[in-house]
Formats: C-alpha cells, structure tokens, sequence
C-alpha cells in the first residue's frame, strides 16, 4: 500500500505512512460542511484506486479488527529510518490510525490560547469518533483502543496550559532541550499548533469509518475554536489528573455509559455532554447555517453508535472477524 503512496500511483491527496498498512490522506483548506464531504469522498476514492493496484482496499479505522503486530512491515523511507532510530518500539509497533482536524487561526497567540481553553472538551470530542475496539486480534474492551496504545508516546496527550505563543516556545525549547524531538513538528499532543501554516491541531480523534462522523467532528472542532478564541468564560479549569481520567473514560467507554462533563468536571450520561457541547457552539454553529445540520449528524451518531459499536456487533451476530472487516469497507465507501 505504502509503496504506491511513495510512488507516486495514489493521487496528491495520499501519502505514505510509517508502516506498509497505513496511508495518510488529506483534504485542502475547506469552509463548508459539504466541502468537506467532497473532499472525503474524493480521497477516500484515490486510496481506494491506489490500493487496487496492489490488489487490496482501504479500512477507514484506527485499528485493523485482525491484523497482527507480527504482520507489520515499515515503510522504506528516511524519515521513518529517523523515527525508528529514535522511538525504537515505540515506532515499530505503531499500528494505529487517527483523524487531524487544522482550524485556521489568525497567530500562534491565538493558537495557544484556544489549546489552553479546549483542554476539557478534547476527551468528549474523541469519544464521538471511536472506531478502535480490536486490537492484535482481540477485543480490547475499549471504544478507542488507539487512544491507550498512543499514550505510551512521552509526546501524546493533552499539553498542559502554557499561557501564550511565548510560553509555547519556552516549552518547546526545554523539549527539544532534553534530546528527545528535534522541534515542534514531533510534538504530537492531543491539540496543538502547526510548526508550517497558521492552524491549531486536532490530533485526538480516531479514524472515523461513516464520513457523516468525519463532518460533525470536523464542524465541533472548528466552532470550539471559534468559541473559545472569543471567549474565555467558556473554558473551565481542570486538574491534570481529572484530565487524564476523562480521557481514559472517554477511551474505554465511547458514547456508551457515562463521560465527564467538560464544564462541571462531573460523570454525566455520555448522551448529555454530547447534547451540551452541541448547546455551547449553537449560536456559533447557526451564524454559519450549520446547526441544523450537526444536530442532525449528532442525532444520527447517538441513535447508531460510533463505529467501535458497530464492529461489535457485526462480530456478536456473525462470530466472523472477516465480516466486521467487510462491513467496515462497506460503511467506508472503500469496498470493491
């Protein structure tokens, strides 16, 4: 797969990855919900035909239901060499597969502030894209499998608050500092700038396989930054420790059960924090002509489940790993 990415066979929006099973695609700038279901579908499809050529198709999801770790073939290229010669096991074992949302942004102050202020929002946004549940050919117990096999990273995870652009550069700095990235590029928090256009980063979410799921993440994740760039009120304090408990819960649990509410810091039905988070961007979301539109999507999701849930029971009615691959192609688009 990799290698048609590395030659040039996948299309401009497709790319390789570190391991032979992975492709990174990515969409251009876009400023509608429609666009970027345009641009989805568009680069869903150049995978599909890259993989084709090698007599295979894309899974859109984080972890293969059955794939094993022994299986894993990295891709040839200096960057991953680097990698591999840095991160050690780390690098070798990386498996998993996320979703990057970049909301544009007007500088790097603005950036720092909206990371500080969104900390709390960050674990109920990923559990709404859960598509994790297996890994190495079993059942996790977790909705975002991905989100517990990346924090063994030391540069994964929410940052901490570092106040504006210069704290940033402080923190930086002392990072690269201690030998362990070179820059910011190989910071890879929950949330962060880009080291290369004026963006904050979305880097919690797992790969979503029901490009409707795709579009309401990337709609929350744009209208939080806007929220929030405006408002300060609309970011609660939260312990580092409270975070790390929301994120756990959000990974083991998704949407089912229980979630930390952002604001109160308290267990709230997962339901209820995905309604209120929707009610804080409302007036942002309207201004564009979108609300109606993502509480549609919400709805959808809350009715159906994430695709963590639907794997599971695909696997309960039939027994069959095969079949959770061939309905996660279906649901996917990406089936031939």
């Amino acid at each position: 797969m990799a290698d048609a990415a590395v030659l040039g066979q996948a299309g401009e929006h497709v790319q390789p990855e570190i391991s032979q099973t992975q492709l990174e695609t990515a969409t251009g700038v876009l400023t509608t919900l429609d666009g970027v279901r345009t641009a989805l579908l568009q680069t869903r499809t150049e995978a599909v035909a890259a993989a084709q050529t090698a007599g295979l198709t894309v899974l859109a999801a984080s972890t293969h239901p059955s794939a094993l770790l022994a299986e894993l073939v990295l891709t040839d290229a200096p960057r991953y060499r680097v990698m591999v010669q840095r991160w050690a096991g780390l690098a070798t074992g990386q498996d998993i597969c996320g979703t990057h949302v970049h909301v544009g942004v007007d500088d790097l102050d603005t950036a720092v502030h909206v990371m500080d202020r969104a900390r709390p929002y960050l674990p109920l946004l990923m559990a709404m894209t859960g598509s994790s549940p297996f890994h190495a050919g079993a059942d996790t117990g977790y909705s975002s499998w991905r989100t517990v096999w990346w924090s063994r990273w030391p540069v994964s995870g929410p940052p901490e608050p570092m106040g504006d652009a210069a704290g940033y550069r402080a923190v930086v700095a002392a990072l690269v500092g201690t030998g362990m990235v070179p820059d910011g590029s190989q910071l890879y928090w929950d949330l962060r700038p880009s080291t290369h256009v004026p963006t904050v980063e979305f880097r919690m979410g797992d790969v979503c396989t029901d490009l409707d799921d795709v579009v309401l993440h990337a709609a929350l994740c744009r209208s939080l930054v806007s929220v929030l760039a405006q408002d300060e009120s609309r970011a609660p304090a939260i312990r580092p420790e409270v975070l790390r408990a929301a994120r756990w819960k959000a990974a083991r649990a998704g949407l089912s059960g229980e979630l930390v509410d952002p604001v109160t810091g308290l267990l709230v039905p997962a339901v209820d924090a995905v309604h209120g988070l929707v009610d804080l961007l409302a007036d942002d979301l309207d201004s564009r002509g979108e609300l109606a539109e993502v509480r549609e999507l919400t709805a959808q999701l809350l009715a159906r489940g994430t695709s963590a849930v639907r794997q599971r029971q695909v696997l309960a009615r039939t027994g069959d790993p095969g079949a959770v691959v061939r309905d996660l192609l279906q649901v996917g688009g990406t089936a031939v």
